[in-house]
């Protein structure tokens, strides 16, 4: 990977003008992982102002931070002592979206040989389940130990900032709020499946084209649909660059060609290692 910026002073701090939110009351999802094929169950619960969000699998608990996320294939996966839990990023895009600065996930598994090995159901293949659920919960602003409201911030790029593997790349530039342009060059499904992956896909939970034949499961959503799909996952990423309950998605224009979840985490280390 490569990443270059032009200067020192890439990163300044702004008011949102919101305040930490928090879900209202917990609200309970189970499905299939993508990859591992088991069934897990994820609740979204209350939390702290400035406690930011993070997974409870059992007693471990690993904060959704850029800190413990490594590169795993198709998806992102946070470690931490042993522990990890995988595709985490459309729950964590719906989050950042919808407001939900501050929660607690807890996760179970329906799989006994391997206990410290946990996946986010995938429900449908979007965020659709996840935004319904968080708005089933409603939000609330948070209150810290001491029951004061917090001010959500959130990073603002002052300079160019880019980063590359091989022919993919992201590059931000100062702008006035968030905004996102992703290109694709997606991979066949076989590739996938000789690589021992997505042993929970299906037609249900995700969108596949074939060269010859064209959609093999339409109508889509929407036009542009698999692109929409890039942005969620991004966001998810970079969701990963929240703190304290802040805004983890950066407010610059981030322009993407070809990128995946290790580039995406690699383009928010970067962010994240500069003030």
């Amino acid at each position: 990977m490569t990443f270059v910026r032009s200067s020192s002073t890439l990163i300044s701090w702004i008011s949102t003008g919101k305040l930490q939110q928090t879900v209202a009351n917990c609200v309970e999802v189970t499905g299939i992982g993508l990859h591992s094929g088991k069934v897990s169950t994820v609740r979204i619960c209350p939390e702290l102002a400035g406690e930011g969000r993070y997974f409870e699998l059992g007693s471990k608990v690993i904060q959704a931070s850029i800190d413990f996320a490594k590169e795993s294939p198709l998806c992102t996966t946070l470690c931490k002592d042993g522990h990890s839990i995988s595709t985490v990023e459309h729950l964590l895009s719906a989050l950042e979206a919808t407001g939900v600065d501050n929660c607690r996930l807890e996760v179970e598994t329906s799989d006994p040989h391997h206990p410290f090995s946990f996946e986010v159901p995938i429900l449908d293949g979007s965020a659709r389940e996840w935004v319904e659920a968080i708005e089933e919960a409603g939000l609330k602003a948070s209150l810290d130990r001491s029951g004061k409201s917090r001010e959500k911030l959130a990073r603002v790029l002052t300079e160019p900032i880019t980063a590359w593997r091989n022919d993919s790349f992201i590059a931000a530039f100062p702008y006035s709020k968030v905004k996102i342009t992703y290109g694709i060059d997606f991979l066949q499904v076989e590739q996938l499946r000789k690589s021992g992956l997505i042993k929970g896909g299906s037609t249900e939970n995700a969108i596949v084209c074939s060269e010859s034949r064209g959609w093999l499961n339409p109508p889509l959503r929407f036009s542009d649909e698999p692109c929409r799909h890039k942005v969620l996952d991004l966001m998810g990423d970079l969701s990963l660059l929240a703190q304290g309950g802040n805004q983890g998605l950066p407010v610059a224009h981030i322009i993407v060609y070809k990128g995946g979840h290790a580039l995406h985490t690699d383009f928010a280390r970067c962010l994240s290692r500069v003030k």
